[in-house]
């Protein structure tokens, strides 16, 4: 009988042996009981609310534009202050990595954004060693030792923009509150604002919010903004953001998402690998929709220039940035060919995204930042509207004749998902794999691609030239082979230990696809 596993484990818990008013900062808390009780019950109502919007899209009622609001036909506009007006690049990276949120600082990126969401392993020691780095990197005050030079390294003094990614509404956080769950967003937020001052601040204290699904939910981030800087004696709008547009609904709701915002938010920015995912969840039954393999996708497929230009229309349309997305591919230091390769590919990208009239990207390493930025105009591109723009475009063209689907192509993705498993089960949440940065948002664009080809039992060549079907046994049999490849082929050397994580995180990536076909129906025991 197979495991399944229908969930993305979104309940971390914290050490069994935490006394949050001893072990927490002091007072914490207390300040974070009230808020608890105040965010939680909402978080959980608007959870309940994303499972019935994804469950009728399954029946067919997929996400469209909304009726006519003041947030849409009123002539409200957000006040861009001037610290954020450049941020032709904002470099990303895993918060619980001290030496490399130095190097991004330190980096000359207009932004930095330091991550507790995708690219940290949601593990309790992860986030909280993540909050105690973005403290230390807002106070000026962390970091690392370079161990080849033998020297402590700290932050340079600059103008870059740091922003702080907390984990989103569909993850809990349990174990501070005995036998409660509470929000993860609410305690990342409440975490990192106990324990800053404005005066230590070169700017307000900014959020970047991920993963929404609806415009309501900015009322809960709103609210939330507000009840925090109330209890730290803050102005109302003390607290800034930017919001990611990385879910299907939410592309359908920006103007109202960011109205509800409008004291608040800067800018939005098209999470495009979470996007993708989501795209590919919501369209599942839907034979049409099954996506070639991830990367003979082109940056420019029309999916994602539709909303490339539905995007930045929005938001210079109210006075906010527009920010693109992240190039997969990383440069080596050491892999000539391949970092000239990854070079040119993040200019074609950052271009046609600066063409698309967006104000600036996301980058993940630092070589990449001077390449970016100077594909973008300076400071931004507020001002460039386009005389024909349509910002009720069809965002759902169809990815029909867009690149192959090939037997390799099921191969690499399921070889994707166990070691990018493998790195979560390790605290990694987030590998460079095959040149590739890979964190959970491509991790579901592949577990989601596996599933809807079996959903739709795919026919594709192997390497031999025959038709496969696609077949939860086909599924399997590819996760057993990719695995024992994997044994042969990595540095475990009879580790039992190592050998022990990989078949976990076999299992356990096996497991979610299998998840995902039990919930369309498939047939998988």
């Amino acid at each position: 009988m197979k495991t399944v596993i229908s969930t993305d484990f979104p309940v971390n818990q914290a050490a069994s042996d935490l006394d949050p008013p001893r072990d927490l900062p002091g007072g914490f808390y207390d300040f974070l009981l009230p808020l608890h009780k105040a965010f939680t019950p909402r978080q959980q109502q608007l959870a309940a609310g994303r499972r019935r919007v994804l469950e009728a899209a399954h029946a067919g009622q997929l996400p469209n534009y909304l009726q006519p609001s003041e947030a849409t036909t009123g002539s409200w506009r957000v006040s861009l202050p001037g610290w954020c007006q450049d941020q032709r690049n904002q470099m990303t990276g895993p918060a619980d990595d001290a030496e490399l949120v130095v190097k991004m600082l330190n980096s000359g990126a207009p932004g930095v954004m330091l991550d507790l969401e995708d690219s940290v392993a949601n593990a309790w020691p992860n986030i909280t060693l993540g909050v105690r780095n973005i403290v230390a990197a807002l106070r000026g005050q962390l970091t690392y030792q370079d161990k080849k030079r033998n020297r402590e390294v700290a932050i340079n003094e600059s103008k870059t923009v740091i922003l702080t990614r907390p984990r989103g509404l569909h993850l809990e956080q349990a174990g501070i509150v005995k036998g409660e769950r509470m929000a993860a967003a609410l305690f990342d937020v409440a975490m990192v604002a106990y324990q800053v001052e404005p005066s230590q601040l070169k700017h307000p204290l900014t959020i970047y919010i991920p993963k929404s699904e609806a415009a309501e939910e900015a009322l809960w981030w709103r609210d939330l903004f507000r009840a925090v800087s109330q209890a730290r004696g803050w102005p109302q709008d003390y607290i800034k953001c930017m919001a990611l547009v990385e879910s299907h609904p939410i592309a359908y709701q920006m103007e109202e998402f960011a109205y509800s915002l409008r004291e608040h938010i800067m800018g939005l920015n098209l999470g495009r690998w979470d996007y993708m995912a989501s795209l590919i969840d919501f369209t599942l039954h839907d034979p049409a929709w099954v996506l070639p393999d991830r990367n003979t996708i082109p940056h420019d497929v029309a999916f994602f220039q539709a909303l490339r230009e539905v995007m930045p229309e929005v938001c210079h349309k109210r006075g906010m940035l527009a920010i693109g997305g992240m190039t997969a591919l990383y440069p080596s230091r050491e892999d000539v060919e391949l970092n000239a390769r990854a070079l040119k590919v993040l200019e074609q990208d950052k271009k046609n995204e600066a063409n698309s009239l967006m104000d600036g990207a996301w980058t993940g390493h630092p070589d990449q930042n001077e390449i970016a930025v100077n594909q973008f105009p300076y400071p931004n591109q507020l001002q460039a509207r386009r005389k024909d723009a349509d910002i009720h475009k069809d965002l759902r063209p169809s990815p029909q004749g867009v690149g192959k689907r090939t037997l390799q192509g099921t191969r690499d993705a399921i070889r994707t998902v166990i070691r990018y498993r493998n790195g979560v089960l390790n605290g990694k949440g987030a590998s460079l794999l095959d040149g590739y940065m890979e964190d959970l948002a491509t991790d579901r664009i592949y577990r989601y691609m596996i599933a809807q080809r079996t959903v739709h039992q795919v026919k594709v060549p192997d390497a031999g030239g025959h038709t496969v079907t696609h077949s939860p046994e086909l599924v399997t049999q590819l996760f057993d082979e990719e695995l024992d490849r994997l044994l042969r082929e990595s540095s475990t050397n009879g580790d039992a230990a190592a050998t022990d994580s990989y078949r976990k995180a076999r299992d356990q990536s096996e497991g979610m696809v299998l998840g995902v076909l039990e919930a369309q129906g498939v047939r998988v025991r």
